[in-house]
């Protein structure tokens, strides 16, 4: 192409220089910049604005001097470029490679028609790719060669090498090329340590760099170094994939071959504590599972992980306030008459979850960053999520792939990211959202091995969501029908101090079978707490007929005993039974008369002033069993400070570690300390007894209800 500037080369030429400057920006702003290339790459862009300026308005040189220089080199290209012993890369204008030779792909671990197609800076680190662009662009203005320093990003690791850039003509081409010539630089060791020393810091071996190194000593023999030069001492790069790899490579040696196998070895070890670790829950807990998730996979494959959800529990601020957007928004398009346009959007509720990534300070601010950012439309997550298909690319040609961060830079600029992937996590029915790793090349670019075990873990952690949701939603159900069968609040009686305690068994999502209640009696107030064999929906059924039962008939029936024998008749055609006592109170002047009726159940426990314990006389059988029903009776006289303690059998059989039970000694000894106390700090010190005996696992349900006679002067 002549060197003359027509209008619309003039604006090709601008607007390229603008997007080249705002890379040189953000190439100084990244972590240990390369400032020397960056201040030269800018000095480049100087000379070529100038050099476009005096172009304006001169006249256009004959052709006839590129005709001959043109053809001689492409004569010298078709016959040195395939078997020349250097690497070599035919670029176009745009950088994007036309063709390589064998060498340079053997520098990159991967094969020609890999490479090609591809944007020649996308196999460089992002810390060289803006100063690179404006040398490249410096070299097809002003066809002078230019020599960079470069950081390709191998198949196992980074290689340093120093490019030589040439501009050429080939016939039939409109637009210049670039011979882009590699050369070997200095170890990435030396250069590893200069950036180290020059900003005071030495980047610590990760724990994928610990696993590489593990794998490859305990799998992989050594092999020689050539002849004269001294072994790598390097840090031991990623195990290569082998053939699974989706970035073809030249044939490996048998080492290769035996880190390869090391590889997938690692790769099954992150399955299996994938697996340990999602499983690992006594009750699935979605937001335990991701955050497992992320921390293994930022761990072990990748330097950076991002999870993304809808429908998520609302357990992050994010979720939360997407979540109430989203229904806002719901309820204004309802109101208008008009259909909501996300509802037609499978996307419209994914929200970011989880970020991990490393623990230095900028990255902590990148992770903060990331966390408030959403995976909107046109990012690697959203097309992923809707389309259901995983995503991997091993070169990041575009770095706003992951999206755009407040303060307008690419995110995978950001976080220094050069391979990405991203699969979606699926239950076998739907799409609950994505799993995205990002690495900086240092171990090489993701492979399909990489791939397929970021899918399996997708799966794995739906199916975990899936179950922890199905549990959530059974156990919200449980809350609300449980709360049905116990009274909202305790009545207030006369003279005395009323308090009731009910605590959930710590496995399982089902309804409960104990109840209590407190109520008003034809004569005057009644007390009745129970337990239904079994758990779930069908014991809630029973549950309510004998609590209700209780409350109904004593409107019409004096006495516990005829009270328990009515509901004994309504429970004879259900399919279980219940344990119950029920207490009548009638005062006497300072004092309270007492009459207990039980059904199977245990003995009620009195408690008096000074501290010492009785129980009243166990009788009865269970409700429901036989149509001969004869409750157990029993009459009690209460003091002021004396105080009724009704309890179900949850608190007695409740076990430590080595399976021994609560039992009433244990509980008669927390009754006696606390006998002095309000009721409220005697249900407290039984609860936590209990919690303490059982390391926080209780096995069934506990109900309680405490009634302390009061001195007149409180009454």
């Amino acid at each position: 192409m002549p060197d003359h500037l027509e209008p619309e080369t003039m604006m090709r030429e601008i607007s390229d220089l603008e997007g080249r400057i705002g890379e040189l920006r953000q190439a100084a702003g990244m972590p240990a910049p390369d400032l020397r290339a960056t201040l030269d790459a800018a000095l480049v862009e100087l000379e070529l604005a100038l050099s476009a300026l005096r172009t304006i308005g001169t006249g256009r040189p004959g052709a006839a001097g590129h005709s001959a220089s043109a053809e001689t080199e492409r004569r010298v290209l078709r016959t040195v470029f395939q078997d020349a012993p250097v690497p070599l890369f035919l670029l176009d204008r745009d950088t994007s490679v036309r063709r390589v030779n064998r060498q340079a792909a053997t520098l990159l671990g991967t094969s020609p028609g890999y490479v090609s197609g591809k944007q020649f800076t996308a196999f460089c680190d992002l810390a060289t790719r803006a100063a690179l662009r404006s040398q490249l662009a410096a070299v097809v203005r002003t066809g002078r060669r230019r020599r960079v320093a470069v950081r390709f990003m191998g198949r196992d690791r980074p290689i340093d090498a120093t490019v030589t850039l040439a501009r050429v003509w080939i016939r039939g081409e409109p637009d210049p090329m670039v011979v882009a010539v590699a050369g070997a630089a200095g170890s990435p060791v030396t250069r590893e340590a200069g950036e180290a020393a020059a900003d005071g810091t030495r980047r610590e071996p990760t724990a994928r760099q610990h696993a590489a190194r593990e794998h490859a000593v305990q799998e992989a023999p050594a092999a020689p170094p050539p002849d004269g030069q001294a072994p790598d001492v390097r840090e031991p790069a990623r195990p290569p994939s082998g053939r699974l790899s989706a970035v073809p490579r030249p044939a490996a040696s048998h080492a290769d071959d035996d880190q390869a196998v090391a590889t997938i070895v690692h790769r099954m070890d992150v399955l299996a504590n994938a697996s340990e670790l999602l499983l690992d829950e006594p009750v699935f807990n979605e937001t335990v599972a991701v955050r497992r998730c992320a921390r293994l996979l930022a761990a072990e494959l990748a330097d950076w992980a991002i999870i993304d959800l809808v429908g998520a529990n609302g357990s992050t601020p994010q979720a939360a306030q997407a979540a109430a957007q989203a229904a806002q928004n719901a309820r204004s398009w309802q109101a208008s008459g008009q259909d909501d346009p996300a509802a037609a959007d499978p996307a419209g509720a994914l929200s970011r979850q989880v970020v991990m990534g490393p623990e230095d300070d900028r990255s902590v601010e990148a992770t903060q960053a990331l966390e408030e950012l959403a995976p909107d439309p046109g990012t690697l997550p959203y097309t992923v999520f809707t389309t259901r298909q995983s995503a991997l690319r091993p070169h990041v040609e575009e770095l706003d792939l992951l999206g755009v961060g407040a303060d307008g830079q690419p995110v995978c600029g950001t976080i220094g990211a050069t391979s990405v992937l991203c699969v979606p996590v699926e239950d076998g029915d739907r799409c609950l959202g994505t799993i995205t790793l990002a690495g900086s090349g240092e171990h090489g670019p993701f492979d399909l091995l990489d791939l397929a075990v970021a899918q399996r873990l997708g799966r794995y952690l739906a199916l975990v969501i899936r179950a922890a949701r199905l549990y959530r939603r059974r156990a919200e159900v449980a809350d609300t029908l449980q709360a049905s069968l116990l009274p909202k609040r305790l009545p207030e009686i006369p003279g005395v101090d009323l308090g009731a305690r009910y605590m959930t068994a710590t496995h399982g999502a089902e309804v409960g079978g104990d109840f209590y209640d407190a109520f008003r009696t034809r004569d005057g107030w009644g007390l009745v707490l129970g337990d239904v064999c079994g758990k779930g929906e069908d014991a809630a059924a029973v549950t309510a007929t004998a609590r209700h039962g209780a409350r109904l008939v004593s409107r019409w029936r004096s006495g516990p005993g005829e009270v328990l024998s009515a509901v004994n008749e309504a429970l004879m055609e259900e399919d279980r039974f219940v344990t119950a006592i029920m207490a009548e109170l009638e005062p006497a002047g300072e004092r309270v008369r007492i009459s207990l009726g039980t059904a199977g159940h245990p003995p009620a426990v009195v408690v008096r002033a000074d501290g010492v314990i009785r129980t009243a006389s166990r009788g009865g059988v269970p409700l429901g069993l036989f149509d001969d029903f004869e409750a157990g009776l029993d009459f009690l006289d209460l003091g002021p400070g004396d105080t009724l303690f009704l309890h179900s059998d949850g608190v007695l059989e409740a076990c430590d570690l080595a399976r021994q039970e609560f039992g009433q000694e244990r509980l008669l000894e927390t009754l006696a300390g606390t006998a002095g106390r309000p009721v409220q700090d005697m249900l407290d010190a039984v609860q936590a007894a209990l919690l303490d005996f059982c390391d926080g696992d209780l096995r069934d349900d506990v109900s309680m209800l405490a009634l302390r006679v009061l001195p007149q002067s409180l009454a």
